[in-house]
């Protein structure tokens, strides 16, 4: 029997847990898996073999596993599939499928600009976009993000765009914003986050603490959050998992 088991990174914000598994539901409902379970990295539950065994104890003998996360970092490359290795070796008789990350895919320029637009009527020559990821060790997060970044300037005509890092990767973010000040009227800032979290609310009290010293206009965006557009990414992402052949951990 056939399982879909979503992991989603966690965190210790109630808020940002329920809108979270809030999002994977409503994608679960548009597919035809009989076994379907939310999972979490770490900062909540339940855990990663804790929605394993689930599955497992519902009959399931191939589990598809799919990542809910944006980009493809140490998390979705090194840390999930530790996991699943581990679990494998106790449970070698079931099949474990591996999906992607959402990576860079062509709907995200759509999804950026409705929050930008959403945010700020119109852009001037002036202006300047400040896409912020979170970070990581990994070079490949930061070519991403770069990429995404381009991708929307190409859209939509953005005079001025940034990818920058709230750990793990330069740019940071507080060193952009920082030096933005002498040269643009308008910073807007679109965080490249699923959900509410501590990152979100860091990101507040920097922009805050910028606005009180700078007369430069700084403008932050909501995070993405559940929306049509990623909802499709994911869905999109689900097919691919569940059409694999069996995923080689070791």
């Amino acid at each position: 029997m056939k399982a879909l088991l979503f992991i989603c990174h966690g965190t210790r914000l109630q808020k940002g847990r329920i809108e979270a598994e809030e999002f994977v539901k409503e994608s679960m409902a548009s597919v035809n898996v009989p076994i379907k379970e939310i999972c979490f990295l770490e900062l909540a539950a339940p855990s990663i073999p804790q929605g394993f065994i689930t599955c497992i104890q519902k009959g399931a003998t191939s589990i598809s596993v799919v990542p809910v996360f944006l980009l493809s970092a140490n998390h979705v490359k090194i840390d999930i599939p530790k996991e699943l290795r581990q679990l494998q070796l106790h449970f070698p008789q079931i099949e474990v499928k591996y999906g992607r990350a959402f990576g860079v895919h062509e709907a995200a320029s759509h999804l950026l600009w409705e929050k930008i637009t959403k945010c700020v009527s119109s852009l001037s020559k002036n202006s300047y976009i400040l896409l912020v990821g979170r970070g990581s060790t990994d070079p490949d997060v930061k070519r991403d993000l770069e990429q995404i970044a381009s991708n929307l300037q190409q859209h939509y005509g953005i005079p001025s765009i940034q990818a920058c890092f709230l750990t793990g990767s330069a740019p940071s973010f507080e060193e952009v914003l920082w030096n933005s000040q002498y040269s643009y009227d308008q910073v807007v800032v679109v965080p490249y986050l699923l959900f509410s979290g501590l990152l979100i609310n860091e990101m507040k009290l920097t922009t805050k603490r910028y606005m009180e010293y700078s007369k430069l206009e700084v403008i932050l965006c909501e995070t993405l959050g559940y929306h049509p557009i990623l909802r499709e990414v994911l869905l999109t992402r689900i097919k691919e998992t569940l059409h694999k052949k069996e995923f080689a951990i070791f």
